[in-house]
């Protein structure tokens, strides 16, 4: 299947046993996922993925974002502390030169329609503040970046979440089952 396995064996089983492997080790284990923007939406373009017509006109494989939705939600669901965030698209692009913004449901203000990206060493770089400062416990968001030059640069992590005022991602948008 689809190069190393089909989105439901990866980004749902794959993760509901590491989440299952988490709570084994304790309800204080802090698991961290890194997903992808776009969840709210079933037609995203990323669900298309690894999907195959069959013969009879139904689908089989695809749902990225469907797969990776559910595994969230059994996180959040399991009790244990957590961290989702979902970076726009991922560019190769050096990080810590530009201001990060975040947002829920696929929104995050100020960057612009056409700017949905964000380098990965600034993901890499929340994901490991997330693990650091207790602030970013029990929530899930989305992530971009302005483009380099405009705003001023983030360094300061806890007020970046603090931005969200509480809010998280509403699991209730978007599909989340088989």
């Amino acid at each position: 299947g689809f190069p190393n396995g089909q989105p439901e064996e990866v980004d749902w089983i794959g993760q509901k046993n590491q989440i299952d492997a988490a709570l084994k080790r304790g309800k204080d284990t802090h698991v961290v996922i890194c997903s992808s923007m776009g969840g709210t939406d079933p037609n995203h373009m990323l669900n298309q993925i690894g999907k195959e017509t069959l013969p009879d006109g139904t689908t089989k494989g695809g749902n990225i974002l469907r797969w990776k939705r559910k595994a969230e939600v059994y996180l959040i669901d399991s009790g244990l502390p957590y961290t989702v965030v979902h970076p726009g698209g991922l560019l190769n692009e050096p990080g810590g030169v530009r201001e990060l913004v975040v947002g829920v449901d696929d929104k995050t203000e100020g960057t612009g329609s056409d700017n949905r990206s964000i380098p990965r060493e600034d993901v890499a770089e929340v994901l490991l503040q997330s693990l650091v400062l207790k602030s970013y416990r029990n929530r899930s968001f989305d992530l971009r970046s302005k483009p380099e030059g405009e705003g001023e640069v983030t360094r300061d992590f806890d007020a970046l979440i603090a931005r969200l005022k509480g809010s998280n991602c509403d699991y209730s948008l978007g599909v989340t089952g088989a």
